[in-house]
Formats: structure tokens, sequence, C-alpha cells
């Protein structure tokens, strides 16, 4: 299972512009946004469960989904997963048969979603989608050797997905399988940052470092797994304060922008902000609802003596998305600022996004922005799309669809964010892609041709799943963004209104897992593919 790569150029902007802007794309896509991916065509999948009832857009005509397992609705005619055609903006009805609540996901090396998991009799399912006009999902019974309910998955160096944890599963395996004669994997981790009762270690946080291990973080602790040898390498501190920060505690996660200088990556860092106080599911549970956490920690990874060094956002945030925005900042948006994830659990939309700007000096690293309208709570989404939006949706924290005398009704709009690079005063500046190198290889150089900006401040960088991770509950798992090397950044001419750059790819898979690329171009739109040769 390979990442899709999403080539990106981009500038500093020498403007101030609006601190981001919102429109509705939809009104209604017919479901309720619980998990989305983008795929390299530009169209987005969004899914939700199949076991509340009947959803709010129906199937093609004779169509219908028979499941005698199914605990609402035995015979449904309704469709709980669409296509987004994000160009188009329209949406597409799909067939899925099996229940896949709360499951997890990645690319595969075509560029096809593998997906993972779900609830019922979807549990042990894999199902793959390849977006075509008219494509459909197919499903693989028993494609996972255990049940995969709010699990993690992460693309590996070798093209495979591994899948970590679940409720009730203190292990991990892999897709696809070697051989028939595969076993899961024991995961002591899992056991001792399970908290009794309550769990805050599902949905585990899971980054691919650049040696090739995996940081894994559940509840406040995480450790650096060698996972082709089952072993722990490093144990990182807990993070101050001990609170948790995984479901359904809920904060987020990201593997912040790394850059390669001269062949090697040595900075390697995560972020991890927001969640909920120790005790707060219980409080919430019993009709108190305590305010989310305020902090974030921030950890050298890569460093021999690892310390978390701790800040804070400008308000509390639980169940809030945190994305990578292809200038380098993180964008944290949606979720609430008390209580917990689940069902009724959560208070008090946040409805403020926050800008986080890595390599500022700590007290100068947050923007708040302009606010959207919709409250975005439990089971609620988003994703970064090719021209540089943010694609927001779901939002339903009841379980069946309701839209009537409750807090916060169930959500079937989609929704943009515009960032203030996307500001129609900065449009002048960006430059459009024109051209570039289709199959690019490991340390080789890359060729692009693009229009001449006012100015040549620029930077390049590569985004695997920058903006095709797969987000579901406050977590977007294979986000990655790596700078390349300015000093590697080579001017080759200046012609005929275009620019010529060459540039160096990524060391390894290790930095970088190959896959397809996608090119975005106001002109053209190209694909190519990463390899390992």
């Amino acid at each position: 299972m390979t990442l899709l790569l999403y080539f990106l150029v981009h500038h500093i902007l020498l403007c101030s512009a609006a601190p981001g802007q919102w429109s509705i794309l939809l009104k209604t896509i017919g479901i309720s946004a619980m998990h989305m991916q983008l795929l390299p065509n530009d169209r987005v999948i969004i899914f939700d469960r199949t076991d509340f009832g009947p959803s709010n857009i129906s199937l093609p005509l004779g169509k219908c989904r028979s499941d005698p397992n199914d605990i609402a609705l035995k015979r449904d005619c309704t469709a709980h997963s669409v296509e987004y055609d994000v160009s188009l903006n329209s949406i597409r009805p799909l067939m899925v048969l099996t229940d896949l609540w709360c499951s997890s996901g990645a690319l595969g090396p075509d560029g096809s979603l593998v997906q993972t998991g779900g609830f019922n009799d979807g549990d042990h399912v894999v199902r793959v989608y390849k977006s075509c006009d008219k494509c459909d999902w197919k499903e693989i019974n028993f494609g996972l050797l255990e049940r995969r309910w709010y699990a993690t998955s992460h693309i590996l160096q070798d093209g495979r997905q591994i899948i970590i944890g679940g409720r009730r599963q203190y292990n991990y395996e892999f897709y696809p399988k070697r051989s028939k004669n595969v076993e899961v994997i024991s995961l002591p981790f899992l056991v001792q940052t399970y908290d009794q009762g309550i769990e805050n270690n599902l949905y585990p946080f899971v980054f691919l470092h650049t040696d090739g291990s995996l940081f894994i973080f559940a509840n406040n602790r995480a450790i650096l797994l060698d996972y082709l040898k089952n072993k722990v390498v490093k144990t990182y501190p807990e993070m101050p304060g001990g609170d948790p920060r995984n479901y359904p505690s809920t904060g987020s996660a990201v593997l912040l922008p790394m850059r390669i200088e001269q062949g090697v990556v040595e900075v390697v860092e995560v972020l991890v902000c927001g969640g909920a106080p120790k005790g707060a599911h219980i409080n919430a549970k019993k009709g108190t609802f305590v305010d989310a956490l305020d902090t974030c920690g921030r950890i050298k990874i890569s460093d021999p003596n690892p310390k978390w060094v701790m800040e804070r956002m400008p308000m509390g945030r639980v169940m809030g998305d945190m994305l990578l925005l292809p200038n380098g900042d993180v964008l944290v948006i949606n979720g609430g600022s008390s209580g917990t994830a689940g069902w009724e659990n959560g208070r008090n939309p946040v409805h403020k996004p926050v800008i986080y700007k890595p390599d500022n000096s700590i007290g100068s690293r947050f923007e708040v922005q302009n606010p959207s309208s919709i409250p975005r709570m439990y089971h609620s989404a988003a994703v970064l799309v090719r021209d540089g939006r943010v694609l927001v949706g779901g939002s339903n924290p009841h379980e069946q669809y309701n839209f009537t005398n409750v807090l916060y009704p169930t959500e079937l709009s989609l929704e943009a964010f515009y960032p203030s690079y996307l500001d129609p005063s900065s449009s002048g500046l960006r430059p459009k892609i024109l051209l570039s190198t289709t199959h690019i290889k490991y340390g080789k150089k890359i060729v692009m041709v693009h229009g001449l900006p006012p100015h040549l401040d620029m930077k390049i960088g590569l985004s695997d799943n920058g903006g095709t991770f797969f987000n579901t509950h406050s977590f977007s798992m294979n986000q990655r963004l790596l700078f390349l090397d300015r000093d590697n950044i080579t001017k080759v001419r200046r012609k005929m209104g275009v620019m010529w750059w060459s540039v160096v790819a990524p060391p390894s898979s290790k930095c970088s897992p190959a896959g397809i690329i996608s090119f975005p171009s106001a002109k053209i739109s190209r694909r190519g593919r990463l390899d390992t040769r």
C-alpha cells in the first residue's frame, strides 16, 4: 500500500491576508461525513455507519443492501457512502455492504483506497475503492485476522499497511498478507496505556519515523517500535500533566513538516494538541462537561534524549482535527471546548479554527481564524484538497440521524475553509505548475516548470498524504510533508515567461513511501510515480 504524493510549490507571502474564509459547498451530501479520503483524481470518498437506519440519499434505482446482521434496518435502499467530485462540486451515491463504522484506511500503490475494519459484520472486512465514473466498493470478507474497530492504519516503507489496535485489540497486523501463515502480533504498550472502563488509547497516533520505525502515541505516552522485530527501541517520557489525548478523550496529532538537508532529515518532530482531562469521559456520561485541554506537547522524536515542550492554544479543544497545510502551517479545526467524544458527550462547539506556525517562537505560533457558523462536533471530519482548500463535513453525536430538538443536529452539509494563502489579494503571487518530471526516483533530480511569480522567494515540498490522508475521529492517518533542501534548488533557466527548476527527490522510502504523484495546476493535471528503483 503506497502513498499518493502531492507535489506542491509555494512561496512565502509578503502581504498580510485575511485570517481564513468559509463557504458552503453543498447544503446536503445525504450522509454525515464520519470518514473522508481524497483520491488522486480529485474525488473524495466520504462514508458513515450503515447500522443506524436510512440516510438522506438513495442508492441508484433498483439497488438495495440486504443485511440480516444490521441492527437497525435489514433491507436498506439508501447510501451510506458517497463520492464527491471536487471539480464539479457534485456527489454520487455508492454501495457499501458491511458496516464501516469507526474504521481506518490508507491509499494503495495504484491510488485506490484500501479501507479496513469497522463494526458488527464489517470488523474483519477489507474494502477497496478505485475511483472511476461507475466504480463502487469491492469488499474482502475476513481480510483481517482480528476485529478492527477504532484502529489506526499506516503505510509502511515497503508499501504494506499496518493496522494497530482497536477496541479490545492489543496487537497489530498487516495488509496485504505476505503468506497464509501470518499471525497477529502482540503489542503490550496498548495494554499499558489502557484506562480501565474508559480506554483512552483507541485510534492511537502513529507516524513512520525516518529510520523506518513507528512512533506510536496512546493515552499520554509514546514508544518507538521496530515492527519488523516487534521490539520497542525507545520509550518516550510521559507528556507533562498526564492527561489522556486519544479516543474518547480525543485530541489530535501531526508529524510536523520535515526538511531534507544534504540528503538527510535530521529533525523529526511530533505535535499533540487538545484532548480532555483525566476523568472527563466518566463525568460527561454523568452530565458534567469538563473543560477541554488547551495544551499542546511538541517533541523531537529524533533526539537521543527527547523531552516534551508544552505550549498553550488560544482555547481548549476536544475532537479537533489537525491538518498540515502546504505552506508548512498546521490547521486546528472542528471540535468542542468541553466534554469528550461519544454519544452526547461533547459541549460548546469551537467555531474558530487556529493556525499553528511551527517555525515561530513559542508564544507567537497560534493565530485565531474566522469562524464557521456550523458546529462540527463528534463524528466530523476534514481533508485538504489539491487547490489548497480544506473540506469540512459531518457532526453527528447521536445514535441515529436527528435533526430536531437536540443541541447539535445531525449535519449533512459540506463546507470549505480557505486559508489566508488563498486570499484573492495573493492570487498573483502563486506560481502555476506547467510541467514536471513524471517518474521520480529516490535521491534523483526532479525538473519542474512553472509560470513566473513576481518574486523568487520560494520553497518546494513533497506532500505524501498531505492532501490524501484518511481522516476520522480527529486523526489524519498517513499525513506527511517534506520540504526539499533549498540549497539543492537550482535555477535552470528563465525564458518565455516560465521558470525551470531542478530539485532532489527524498532519499528513501523511509522518508517518503512510494506511490502515485499528482501535480496540481490551473492548466494541466499530470500524474507520475515515486518508486524505489
